[in-house]
């Protein structure tokens, strides 16, 4: 990334041996999770392994963790909100009730539009540093990198964001998706860091959350033990909600 603080490998060699030895990392019950699904949206730049710390928490703690399989999640936002979509129906047809999602970055604010479009496949939401408010309000150079792909897109390079994400149909309305309130029966938590070098924190603050400050960079959310003390009690009460959850998958 283009902050000290931003730094993946640095990031990542520092706080996962700061992660493991938090008593975070061994709390909670195996039961906790009861089979509750639970998808892992990764960032703008990032695939399925930059979640799998994560992953591996949840799974020992009875959640039945899943990706998206949507690569380094740089494509068009329409197509990957398919995506996603198709896997939140194949995992609540697995698990017989709605899904827990949580993205991080550009994963929280797709996980968002997800809920908003399907709220019969989503329990509730958790959104790791994901600038709601404005995606394009990121640091400049990310919307350089951006920029880039799309002229990229532009010369038949597949797979890519392109132009009509930034100023066509496929912007206008995923924009007002964005604007729209959440369905009340989603519930949502929005984590966000003042110390956050690509995405301004005040983006974050969705009014449809609960919003949680945590002192973690942007990259580094995902290995924060705070952000997993956050995460542990609202995911087994949403997990262990008695309410009927029914969902309609066509």
């Amino acid at each position: 990334m283009w902050s000290p603080r931003e730094r993946v490998l640095v990031s990542t060699a520092t706080m996962i041996p700061r992660l493991v030895r938090h008593p975070v990392w061994r709390s909670g019950q195996a039961g906790d999770g009861a089979g509750q699904g639970v998808l892992l949206v990764p960032g703008f730049g990032f695939g399925d392994w930059s979640l799998r710390p994560l992953r591996f928490w949840l799974a020992a703690r009875g959640y039945r963790p899943a990706g998206t399989r949507t690569g380094l999640n740089l494509g068009c936002t329409t197509q990957l909100l398919d995506r996603i979509e198709r896997t939140l129906e194949d995992l609540a047809r697995a698990t017989g009730r709605r899904v827990i999602v949580v993205g991080q970055s550009r994963g929280g604010w797709l996980g968002r539009l997800a809920a908003v479009r399907r709220p019969d496949l989503v329990r509730a939401l958790v959104m790791l540093a994901a600038p709601v408010l404005d995606p394009l309000g990121v640091h400049a150079k990310g919307l350089d990198l951006a920029q880039a792909l799309v002229r990229l897109s532009a010369r038949g390079m597949p797979g890519l964001l392109d132009a009509d994400c930034f100023g066509g149909d496929c912007y206008r309305v995923n924009s007002a998706l964005l604007r729209a309130a959440l369905p009340r029966q989603v519930a949502a938590l929005s984590v966000f860091s003042r110390q956050d070098a690509v995405v301004p924190w005040w983006l974050c603050q969705d009014p449809c959350a609960e919003c949680v400050e945590v002192h973690s960079s942007h990259t580094g959310m995902g290995l924060d033990p705070d952000v997993y003390a956050a995460l542990g009690p609202r995911l087994a009460r949403w997990s262990g909600d008695p309410r009927p959850t029914p969902f309609a998958v066509s």
